[in-house]
């Protein structure tokens, strides 16, 4: 058996009714953008939610990680759950009001995407104007992507969890 979608409007009247909204994101994204009165359990850290008030409605950002993980999330709920169609794109996409709280981080993911990017660049650029040594650089990041890829260890996101800036989204 696999959880039922449900739309953002039918979400909303269930939520209304009582239903408990559920968001498995990480710490770092709840944090940053969230839906008012959601609950952040980390599917990192996901446990049996039989203490939850029934229904339950899980979200994720744009819903593929809520599918993709449908039978964990159906074991943990114990009641009437459902997936919410879009995550929270969709129901921001629904007009539905999403909290945005721009004093945190982005999340590491992004940040993780803008550093190796820029990485890559700045190597190319420096191998193809200063010397070809500095290509190093950009096969050195595409390997420890790589590496990160398989092994789902990222030294990149842990060093840039340390980081000063994100500080207030592990606080939260």
């Amino acid at each position: 058996m696999s959880l039922p979608t449900i739309t953002p409007a039918e979400a909303k009247r269930l939520i209304a009714q009582g239903a408990t909204l559920v968001d498995i994101r990480e710490k770092d994204e709840h944090a940053r953008e969230r839906i008012a009165g959601a609950r952040n359990v980390p599917l990192s850290t996901l446990g049996d939610l039989g203490g939850v008030k029934g229904p339950i409605i899980f979200h994720c950002r744009a819903g593929k990680r809520t599918a993709d993980n449908a039978g964990r999330l159906e074991q943990a709920a114990r009641c009437e759950a459902y997936m919410l169609e879009g995550g929270i794109e969709g129901w921001k996409e629904a007009g539905l009001p999403a909290v945005l709280d721009k004093s945190q981080p982005i999340e590491i993911n992004r940040q993780v995407m803008i550093a190796a990017g820029s990485l890559v660049l700045i190597g190319v650029l420096l191998g193809a104007f200063v010397s070809p040594g500095f290509y190093v650089l950009s096969g050195l990041i595409g390997a420890g992507l790589v590496f990160a890829g398989v092994s789902g260890f990222c030294g990149m996101a842990k060093l840039l969890a340390l980081m000063p800036w994100n500080r207030v989204a592990l606080k939260a």
